[in-house]
């Protein structure tokens, strides 16, 4: 059938492009054997992973993950898989946890968290809305985005600068 790869797209998320070409396939009987490199890399929720197992196995799809060396069509494979598809889950859940106290301890130091806020020329913006032109026609001409034209405007009302 082909490989389905999804670069750039995070295995915790169940809807990906290339695992619901993927699950189209398998729905239309066009395989009979998924095989992954690792079984993380294809589901990182054990919910996701045993649903979709479920799923392969009413179909007579089988799953085998070439790193475990896990091979769903044998009962010890089955076993194998639930127990390291758990452990995959709360491994997921640990890095959570510590990503979510770093941005705690960071907010907690007085850090600002996230991108820092484009600024443009305020006055120059002024001019282009007095003159009438669109929140989009500025952006455009001033190579800013239509939301960041938006933002300046209401932190710079026209009557503040008179």
């Amino acid at each position: 059938m082909g490989e389905f790869v999804d670069h750039g797209v995070s295995g915790g998320k169940e809807q990906r492009p290339q695992l619901n070409r993927l699950m189209t396939a398998v729905r239309r009987r066009q395989c009979d054997m998924v095989l992954v490199w690792r079984f993380d890399r294809f589901a990182r929720s054990s919910r996701h992973l045993l649903n979709t197992l479920e799923e392969f196995r009413t179909l007579g799809v089988e799953f085998i993950s070439f790193q475990e060396a896990i091979d769903t069509s044998t009962p010890s494979g089955k076993m194998v898989f639930s127990m390291v598809a758990a452990i995959a889950e709360f491994e997921r859940s640990l890095i959570r946890e510590r990503v979510m106290a770093g941005l705690d301890r960071a907010r907690a130091h007085g850090r600002k968290l996230g991108r820092p806020k484009v600024q443009g020329d305020v006055a120059r913006i002024l001019q282009l809305r007095q003159e009438g032109r669109s929140l989009r026609q500025i952006a455009r001409e001033l190579g800013l985005g239509k939301d960041v034209v938006a933002r300046l405007l209401s932190e710079n009302p026209p009557e503040k600068q008179a």
